[in-house]
């Protein structure tokens, strides 16, 4: 291996996607730099849980073999999988003991698409149970920790990709968002995640096809390598009801595009949240850059009354109607929050139900009247920092107690409800080495300028290169 193929982890995905175009490297250069590092790391971050070299290099063989010019937007870099998602022939858990020898038959379509597009599945990352929960750790593969301090959490249900990011055991990598699973470890590991207007990134096959609270999306070091991946997951599958086209114009070219001077609500506890103090001096100091750069800033946010109520009776009907099968089953086996979960979904009467829905179209309403004067809303991605890795979840932020693991995750998902696009970006370090982030948000279908904005800020911030880092 050269000396440029050794240091190729230190790289961002754009960097070596241009290598591999010019021809300066080869696949198979970024596949064994790829699991070198992955190798190098998982003592500490335990987060590429199960790797496929052999299928890697059947892929790359085929990509040289049926197309000297790799197709789609990769050109043959390692893509790491989150153990949520199906990939053929590879072991999937989905964090589960129920499912721990279990080998899909047939890939997701986000899956699919990735190779489509000229990428190489690596690996799979780790996961908590059936993605639920914002702390990652399972009775499979045990627990994932945060690079930046091993006694901290990564954060999930997307934590194994963003611990893999932030130490260099990858260059991009997919991930899942109900309440904040991309934006939370994103937030904690200090690297870059977007969750997106539903129906931007392809998912399937789902029991649930229409459902839009939870949303498949990609997560990289910074917001020039999310441009590069968003283009390769975006586009029209007829198989997916919410799929649309990608736009004419590749995300990507958001990046360079002017950003003029916005107007920016800017909220830490959107008026009715708990904010842990060190979580409100990171939206203090936002503010200050948001107004050094030249916006409109305004302490605002839309009505988001009644948010958290609407999300958890959503969220636990949803948890029933997709898991009836698997709870019938295996009720005894599933960890107990989930379980709580379902049975709560289970017992929900048509008339809560039917209240949440009315009350998330309110909150959809709400929203549409603040980006009729807003361009962005600013809030954290997290009400707390990284917590200790023993802890499934906070049990009390400022004067409020948690009863279970969702309340704490509510700066997120209330986004969620809105259905409108979040991209969380690293903003600054608290003590202990760990980061903060913070979640940019604006109107459904306006992508591009999250990207545009993000990328300014984080280069503004000097946050744009922070990752990757040895872990410690």
């Amino acid at each position: 291996m050269t000396s440029l193929s050794n240091n190729l982890w230190k790289k961002s995905a754009t960097e070596v996607v241009s290598l591999l175009k010019n021809k300066e490297i080869s696949s198979e250069d970024a596949l064994n730099s790829n699991l070198k590092r992955i190798n190098e790391t998982h003592s500490s971050i335990n987060a590429v849980i199960t790797v496929c070299e052999d299928r890697a290099r059947k892929q790359i063989k085929n990509l040289n073999t049926t197309n000297q010019n790799h197709p789609g937007y990769l050109h043959g870099l390692p893509v790491v999988i989150k153990d949520l998602t199906n990939v053929k022939g590879v072991r999937t858990t989905y964090g589960s003991k129920i499912y721990k020898d279990h080998i899909p038959e047939t890939s997701d379509f986000l899956v699919e698409r990735i190779e489509q597009m000229g990428g190489v599945i690596i690996g799979k990352t780790n996961t908590p149970e059936f993605g639920a929960g914002s702390q990652t750790f399972n009775e499979v593969f045990g627990e994932t920790p945060n690079p930046w301090n091993l006694g901290y959490t990564s954060g999930g249900s997307s934590g194994g990709t963003a611990s893999a990011l932030a130490a260099g055991a990858a260059w991009l990598g997919t991930g899942s968002d109900l309440g904040g699973s991309l934006r939370n470890p994103a937030s904690f590991c200090g690297v870059v995640g977007i969750r997106t207007t539903p129906g931007t990134i392809i998912h399937g096959p789902q029991n649930l096809p229409l459902n839009d609270l939870s949303v498949d999306g990609p997560m990289a070091r910074n917001v020039e390598d999310i441009a590069l991946f968003l283009d390769t997951l975006s586009g029209l599958d007829p198989r997916d009801p919410l799929s649309i086209s990608a736009p004419k114009k590749p995300y990507q070219n958001a990046i360079n595009e002017n950003v003029p001077k916005l107007n920016i609500g800017i909220s830490d506890d959107y008026g009715f949240l708990a904010c842990a103090p060190e979580v409100r001096e990171s939206i203090n100091q936002a503010e200050k850059i948001l107004l050094a750069m030249g916006h409109h800033v305004e302490r605002t946010c839309p009505d988001f009354s009644n948010a958290e109520e609407t999300f958890q009776v959503l969220r636990a009907h949803m948890l029933a109607t997709d898991k009836r099968e698997l709870y019938s089953l295996h009720k005894n086996t599933i960890k107990e929050d989930l379980r709580l979960n379902i049975e709560k979904g289970f017992h929900l009467t048509e008339e809560q139900i039917g209240k949440a829905q009315l009350s998330r179209g309110k909150l959809v309403n709400n929203t549409n009247l603040f980006f009729e004067k807003f361009d962005l809303l600013i809030s954290p991605s997290s009400m707390v920092a990284p917590f200790n890795i023993k802890e499934p979840w906070p049990k009390k932020v400022e004067q409020t107690h948690f009863d279970n693991y969702v309340s704490w995750l509510m700066t997120a998902a209330t986004i969620s409800l809105t259905g409108c696009p979040s991209l969380a970006v690293p903003f600054i370090k608290i003590e202990n080495n760990l980061p903060i982030g913070i979640q940019i948000v604006t109107r459904r279908r306006n992508e591009s300028l999250l990207l545009s904005f993000g990328h300014l800020f984080q280069k503004y911030t000097n946050n744009y290169n922070i990752t990757p880092i040895e872990p410690g």
